[in-house]
């Protein structure tokens, strides 16, 4: 007969991907995730696999929670520089404002295991085109509307702004000056008129 799990491995999934979001993929050892999760690891291994596993599938829910959300809001009827714009406010407060200094978990994950991880590079990939595909989809409405320039590169702008969003991102994780961030959001900002 199967013994039943003593945990729910979808709230373990969770925790899970708080601390590997707080301390990244090398600072978290299998002894912290038995700690953190308060599962065996026999346990853990059985219902997620390695440590890398593990990683690959919080990293999945992590996607899972914020691209829809980026996508949506940039998908609104109505004019959408706006949300373009809205979205740059939203990261360059975000990471001003994280106490934690934890950034985003894809860049994060980017920066610490690409390229040579290929789970992780095609998660982080996939995350930054669906992320391109709904601001360039945005910015083609914008032209369409009169918002920007009638001959302005709706996709090149796009790649434009993943990048630097991207780049806010990493910048947010340091303790330096926040000025630094928001005047390098109000010179993107400024472009995007």
């Amino acid at each position: 007969m199967a013994r039943t799990k003593e945990f729910d491995p979808d709230v373990a999934l969770g925790r899970a991907l708080n601390l590997f979001w707080r301390r990244g993929y090398e600072a978290t050892s299998m002894a912290d995730l038995v700690e953190h999760l308060g599962i065996g690891r026999a346990s853990l291994y059985a219902t997620f696999g390695g440590k890398h596993d593990l990683y690959v599938k919080a990293l999945e829910r992590y996607a899972q929670m914020c691209d829809p959300n980026l996508v949506e809001m940039l998908s609104q009827p109505g004019p959408a520089l706006p949300a373009v714009r809205a979205l740059v406010e939203r990261y360059t407060e975000d990471s001003i404002r994280d106490p934690d200094r934890r950034g985003c978990m894809v860049v994060n994950a980017a920066t610490e295991l690409m390229p040579d991880d290929e789970p992780v590079a095609r998660l982080v990939e996939a995350s930054w085109t669906s992320l391109e595909t709904a601001l360039t989809s945005a910015l083609i409405r914008a032209r369409a509307q009169g918002e920007i320039s009638a001959d302005a590169d709706p996709r090149a702008l796009a790649r434009f702004v993943l990048v630097f969003l991207q780049g806010l991102r990493v910048m947010g994780k340091s303790r330096g000056d926040p000025a630094r961030i928001r005047d390098a959001a109000a010179h993107a900002l400024a472009m995007l008129r």
